[in-house]
């Protein structure tokens, strides 16, 4: 029997080290992989490349991480909602590269995939495609981008077995799946983690073959990002 389980996030995250390249799952606070981020917090690891859609904000998420300076490079589309981000890549501590969030999400799909690149028309004719190569297919112009290469992929999925198949709920799929087997390890983190043979095949997002580890988180915060109430009358 195929089993991926492990028994804690410590275990989950052997062969961490200083100056790796990590996908993160989620999108603002949705979906993120809290239990991964906080351990990585712990061991101090540094020098990291972060490919994840947003920076958290300042006290949780990739946040975290930004503030013990441990991460040197972030790969996003979004870092809108972090002051501390934000103060980094203006005094020039941290290396930024934006990308359009369907060309984030399509060379993290390609990596998946085995795909070395893929052409994409998002970003032609701007600072996008500065210095990379152009093609042109049925009279319209493409941008040639390089998938994805990261020594782990941390994605965070609602329920999970012990093979490593996954579901995930709602706006929390997210970029998860799209991480799912990109990277030389993936690693998953699960609300409920339940036995092999328990869940529905038909509801499966993402198939085990995709992850090397799974474990249950401990907490989940469950934020809200922005909260947004009508003011009473």
């Amino acid at each position: 029997m195929i089993n991926k389980k492990v028994a804690s996030v410590q275990e989950a995250l052997e062969g961490v080290s200083n100056n790796m390249t990590f996908m993160l799952g989620g999108f603002g606070l949705s979906g993120i992989p809290e239990n991964a981020i906080l351990e990585l917090v712990k061991r101090k690891v540094s020098g990291l490349t972060c490919i994840s859609n947003n920076a958290g904000v300042d006290d949780f998420g990739l946040g975290l991480l930004l503030q013990q300076k441990q991460i040197k490079k972030m790969v996003s589309s979004y870092v809108g909602e972090n002051d501390e981000f934000e103060r980094q890549m203006l005094s020039g501590e941290l290396e930024v590269e934006l990308i359009p969030q369907g060309t984030l999400a399509e060379r993290c799909r390609a990596a998946q995939a085995g795909f070395p690149a893929i052409y994409t028309p998002a970003g032609y004719g701007t600072e996008v495609a500065n210095g990379k190569e152009t093609r042109e297919f049925d009279g319209k112009m493409y941008v040639l981008e390089y998938a994805f290469k990261a020594d782990f992929a941390f994605v965070k999925a609602w329920k999970g077995d012990e093979a490593g198949n996954l579901i995930f709920k709602g706006t929390a799929r997210n970029f998860n799946p799209n991480m799912c087997g990109a990277a030389k390890i993936t690693v998953a983190e699960v609300e409920e983690l339940v036995p092999l043979g328990t869940l529905d095949p038909n509801q499966i997002h993402i198939p085990g073959i995709f992850v090397q580890r799974i474990f249950q988180g401990e907490v989940y915060e469950k934020r809200i990002e922005q909260r947004t109430v009508r003011q009473k009358d």
